[in-house]
Formats: C-alpha cells, sequence, structure tokens
C-alpha cells in the first residue's frame, strides 16, 4: 500500500513496504563485506577459517558465550556447525574481540567501497534513524551488534555498519516470524529459494522434510518478516521511506556494476552469489572434526 499527498500523487511507502522492497538491498549491501577477499585475509591472519570467522564475527557480539545460545540466537544453522565454529574461534581469540574485527572490515569495505556514492550522506541520515529507533525485542544480535562502538566516522563505514545493522535487524525478524508461522528454522530453509542446499550450507544433515507443505507457512513468514522489519521504517516520513529504499536499491546497484566490471578484468572461478551464507561443508576447515 502506498500514502499520496492531497492531489493524489504517491508520496511514499508503508512502513511494511519498504522493508519489503528494501530487502534484497539490505541482505546485500549488509553482508557484502563477508564476500570480500580482504575479509577472507583477515580471517586468515588471525589463525581463523572463514566459518569461524563469520559465526565468532557475528554472534561474538553476544560476548563469550556458549555455543547453543550463539545457535539460539543466529537459529537458522545446525547447532553442530555452530558449536565446531564457536570452539574453533574460541582457540584463537575471545568471540568479542573477534566481532570487533569483523565490524572493522564491515567500516573498512564501506570506505573503500560506498565513498564515491553520490547520495552517501543522506543515505546515512536516513538509515541512522531507522537504526536507532528500531525496537531490539527478541533481536539479541540485533541487539548487541548495536551497541557494539562503529570502528570509524567515514561516511562509507558509517553506512556500510548501518547496513549490516539493518540486515541483522531483518534476520531478527524473520526468526520471529518463522516461528510464528509455526516453522522450524530447518523447515523454513528448505521451503526457501535455495532448498535443500540452503539447509546443507547452513549445516543441517538430511533427511529434510517434504518441501510442499511448508510453502504456504513460508509464504506467510515471508509477509509477516516485513510487517516486523517496517515497524523500524515507522520513524521516517513516508516520503523518506521511499527516498531511503531508492538510495539504498541505487547503492546496490552501483556495487553490482563495479563488480561487474572488476569480473571482466578476471579469468572466470567459481564463487559463491553475494548472500549466500558460507558452506559449512567446505569452509570449516581441518582443525574441525
Amino acid at each position: 500500500m502506498t500514502e499520496g499527498d492531497d492531489t493524489g500523487t504517491i508520496s511514499g511507502v508503508m512502513p511494511e513496504q519498504a522493508a519489503a522492497t528494501a530487502k534484497s538491498a539490505v541482505l546485500e549491501l549488509g553482508g557484502a563485506f563477508r564476500h570480500d577477499p580482504r575479509t577472507t585475509r583477515k580471517a586468515r591472519q588471525l589463525g581463523l577459517t572463514g566459518w569461524a570467522f563469520y559465526l565468532a564475527g557475528r554472534a561474538g557480539a553476544l560476548g563469550d558465550v556458549r555455543p547453543d545460545t550463539a545457535a539460539a540466537a543466529m537459529a537458522f544453522i545446525a547447532s553442530e556447525a555452530v558449536r565446531d565454529g564457536w570452539e574453533a574461534a574460541r582457540k584463537v581469540a575471545p568471540p568479542y574481540e573477534i566481532a570487533g574485527h569483523n565490524l572493522a572490515e564491515c567500516g573498512r569495505w564501506g570506505r573503500q567501497n560506498l565513498e564515491s556514492f553520490y547520495g552517501l550522506a543522506r543515505l546515512v541520515e536516513l538509515a541512522e534513524r531507522v537504526v536507532v529507533d528500531a525496537d531490539p525485542a527478541g533481536m539479541p544480535l540485533f541487539a548487541a551488534s548495536r551497541a557494539m562502538p562503529v570502528p570509524e566516522d567515514a561516511l562509507g563505514a558509517r553506512a556500510a555498519v548501518l547496513l549490516h545493522l539493518l540486515r541483522e535487524h531483518r534476520c531478527g525478524a524473520h526468526i520471529q516470524a518463522v516461528r510464528a508461522s509455526a516453522l522450524t528454522p530447518l523447515e523454513a530453509i528448505v521451503a526457501g529459494p535455495d532448498g535443500e542446499a540452503g539447509a546443507t550450507a547452513f549445516g543441517w544433515q538430511p533427511p529434510y522434510p517434504p518441501f510442499a507443505p511448508l510453502v504456504r507457512k513460508r509464504v506467510w513468514a515471508e509477509a509477516l518478516t516485513d510487517r516486523i522489519a517496517g515497524e523500524a521504517y515507522r520513524v521516517l516520513e513516508p516520503g523518506e521511506r521511499r527516498e531511503l529504499v531508492d538510495l539504498m536499491e541505487a547503492a546496490r546497484q552501483l556495487q553490482k556494476d563495479l563488480h561487474s566490471d572488476r569480473q571482466s578484468d578476471r579469468q572466470p572461478c567459481g564463487s559463491a552469489r553475494p548472500g549466500r551464507a558460507y558452506d559449512w561443508a567446505v569452509n570449516r576447515g581441518p582443525e574441525f572434526r
């Protein structure tokens, strides 16, 4: 649904519509730094695999909690996969320290990739209002990540961190929506776009539940996710919501264009598509059992 002015002209979008329209940009831009080769290089410098750095980088914001607590907060990753990565990371450094490195990589990516974006200052202004006003109830990873200090003040870095936080906020909303729709996390993954391959990537082992009976619940869960996540956008005026969504989509398109330009200068090679989770099976490393 859209909102209009007295002349009948469409001037903005409703909060849940803003969340739905912004989904792709939030998920891709908010997680783009994790797929940057420099982030992988940082993990190796710390003595971590990409999987261990990903897990501790996210859940480490909670502190040195038990593996099952980290798994509960992340929800969609199998507990065994979380336990292996979490314990491997703890042997190297405290999880909160790794989370700090993770956020620093996020800021570094933003400084290197978003500084030239034409609407950067306005994007930061609007996104910051959404992130600051968002209710963190039932979203432990979002709440803990938001409480961490931003590693640098450059506008590009701030934008990347805000997009990362919007991503954690939507992930938290999706966990709530999935459970409210009577789905388990595994069922939600199997019924999603990646199906059983997505379940494998998140460390779940077969047999998997049948796909067909879960589809309607999954559609409902997605709509409910938009409603929950959309509440954070209510702090903006309708026109501002449209402006923020347009800016995030423009930034996403800019990154896609830049990525295409870089790929055209390289030899073809296999890589995970943007937004895809680390594959636990290929990233767990020799120190995992």
